[in-house]
């Protein structure tokens, strides 16, 4: 079988983002939010908390509970959900001292995210619902569009995946009206997660395949690359073994020219797994072949071991078995 996509690594949360003001100290929290888009998240803790400090003694509650907010999601993206809950605990606090609703709904959808990545769905879920409420009190279609898409991923986590698909596509529905085509491929590829998950693998086809559309578009060949893997896993488990071979080459063809190692070698053990449904036994002894040849040039062991394991199940099944005793001895 071809391995399902990772969805629990691929699902993708959208975090509420702080709004930025002026001034010496919102200079400071600007440099961290540059270094947070280009993923720079250790140096933007630390414009952050100089950012934090400044605000403090200028006695700014708002920049206070602002950057609070964005140490959290800082933390989030480093994988720091302890922290990540505290540092947005913190900043809801203040929301709600001063009355800043927008904040609060920020705040509260951070906490949601956190929560579900510590496995407290049903925690989660109860943040995420009160976003959602004040998203839609204030009319803010992005607050909205964040908790809808994050409640489906909580109910998703749960095996609810009938709820996850009513909340994402209502988040879908809302973020059409925004027009931001980065949220609207997240969430098309968490859709196509959830119906996977399901078993409904035409309906998964068809929202990977308007994920791939805004991939392309925008040029993201990492994205691009994990939406052919699970375009090629769903027609796989249909039963369509030649548009599983089509996608797997084209994402082995980007993979190739990333350099990215990982992905060919997985595109390889892919395409064989494809051509061995199609009883083409020496197509798929090729491929193993160039898996194990990469794998060894990785020096993954384990990848090299499964590979010589499958190669060695299709020697014997074209009748090649002084191959088969070949590979059985390595």
């Amino acid at each position: 079988m071809v391995p399902a996509p990772n969805h629990r690594t691929q699902d993708q949360a959208i975090p509420k983002s702080p709004q930025d003001n002026d001034g010496e100290a919102d200079q400071l929290l600007d440099q961290g939010i540059e270094q947070y888009q280009n993923q720079e998240f250790k140096t933007a803790l630390e414009f952050f908390q100089q950012a934090l400090s400044a605000y403090k003694e200028q006695f700014d509650r708002r920049g206070e509970g602002k950057t609070l907010g964005r140490i959290g999601l800082s933390f989030y993206a480093l994988g720091d959900f302890n922290q990540a809950i505290e540092y947005s605990q913190l900043s809801l606090e203040i929301a709600q001292e001063i009355e800043d609703k927008r904040l609060q709904g920020q705040a509260l959808g951070n906490l949601g995210n956190a929560y579900r990545h510590l496995g407290d769905y049903e925690q989660a879920i109860e943040y995420e619902e009160k976003s959602l409420r004040l998203g839609q009190e204030l009319d803010d279609r992005k607050t909205q569009v964040a908790a809808l898409n994050n409640l489906g991923l909580a109910y998703k986590a749960l095996g609810d995946y009938l709820k996850a698909i009513e909340y994402q596509q209502q988040s879908l529905a809302v973020v059409h009206e925004l027009g931001d085509l980065s949220t609207e491929g997240q969430i098309l590829k968490n859709l196509g997660n959830a119906f996977y998950a399901q078993g409904d693998y035409a309906k998964a086809i068809d929202y990977y395949q308007q994920r791939l559309a805004i991939a392309k578009q925008t040029g993201d060949y990492r994205v691009e690359g994990q939406i052919l893997r699970n375009l090629a896993s769903a027609c796989h488990a249909v039963g369509d073994y030649a548009k599983a071979i089509e996608y797997s080459e084209q994402r082995l063809a980007i993979a190739q020219s990333q350099g990215d190692h990982r992905a060919e070698e997985q595109s390889l053990g892919n395409l064989a797994v494809a051509y061995e449904a199609l009883n083409d036994y020496i197509k798929a002894i090729e491929y193993y072949e160039q898996r194990i040849a990469l794998a060894r040039v990785m020096q993954d062991r384990r990848v090299e071991q499964q590979a010589l394991s499958s190669l060695k199940v299709a020697c014997y099944a074209v009748g090649d078995y002084t191959k088969a005793m070949e590979y059985e001895e390595q």
